[in-house]
Parts: structure tokens; sequence; C-alpha cells
């Protein structure tokens, strides 16, 4: 993999990495709320949880790249 190739790649995987963080976070938070306080430590944990599982998926291919 050329530099140029990674630098795309991890651009792309970090950018869909935050938004699946977002997602995340706004889902823990509504489903928190819903149940009467938001615990903010589960909150964290999930997105970045999340995050993580995200770049681990990336690493299979992103269809941004493709082609």
């Amino acid at each position: 993999m050329t530099k140029e190739r990674f630098v795309k790649w991890l651009k792309a995987a970090g950018i869909r990495a935050i938004k699946t963080v977002a997602e995340t976070a706004i889902a823990t938070i509504g489903t928190s709320a819903v149940m009467g306080e938001v615990n903010w430590g589960m909150v964290a944990s999930a997105s970045v949880l999340s995050g993580i599982i995200s770049l681990l998926i990336s690493v299979k291919g992103l269809p941004e790249l493709e082609g």
C-alpha cells in the first residue's frame, strides 16, 4: 500500500468511525434518557467501542475507496 493510498484510507476510515461514534452516542443518550438518567460513562464506553469496531471493519475495505 502506498503512502497516498494509506492516507486516503485513514481519512475515510476516520470519518466513518467518527460518524459511528456520534450515532452510538445519540442512541445511547436517547435510550438512557427514556430510562430516567443518562449514564455518561456508559455513553462514552459504548461510543469508543463502536469507533474501534468501525476502524477494524474498515480494514476489510471501504466502498468509498473501491474502483
